[in-house]
């Protein structure tokens, strides 16, 4: 079983305080803060780091299964934007949506659709989001230089 880690401190209080978030392959630290969760402050969110993983985990969950299905994928882009509202019980996560264009040489638009919605419905965190509306806009590239 893998495990993989976050840390996040924060000092103060939410509309003053600071922290700083982190990865445990030490490949991402940065800061965080009210204005920039909730304003358009600088640093980074909870809700920014929710969408790279859910785009990562998507992108790589379809390039597996294009293969797997005989279709070699060229490039596969992922662009997530998660949607954060506040309603009568505080803030929650209401969309994510899934943008993607791919480039797969010889695949019909048809399976290309089915094998986006099969990754949208297994990849990892989609599984884990799963009480949340998740939409996929999927854009099948012509291949270039075929």
């Amino acid at each position: 079983m893998l495990v993989r880690t976050g840390s996040a401190i924060w000092e103060g209080n939410l509309k003053e305080g600071k922290g700083t978030l982190g990865l445990g392959s030490g490949a991402f630290k940065g800061a965080y803060s009210f204005t920039s969760r909730f304003e358009q402050g600088g640093g980074t969110n909870p809700d920014e780091l929710l969408a790279a993983a859910h785009a990562s985990c998507f992108s790589m969950a379809l390039a597996h299964g294009l293969d797997q299905a005989g279709h070699k994928p060229k490039r596969v882009s992922t662009t997530a934007k998660v949607h954060l509202e506040k309603g009568a019980a505080g803030f929650s996560i209401t969309l994510i949506e899934l943008n993607l264009e791919a480039e797969v040489p010889g695949i019909n638009e048809r399976t290309f659709m089915e094998q986006a919605q099969k990754a949208k419905a297994g990849c990892p965190v989609s599984r884990a989001l799963a009480a949340t509306e998740i939409k996929l806009n999927a854009k099948l590239l012509a291949a270039s230089g075929a």
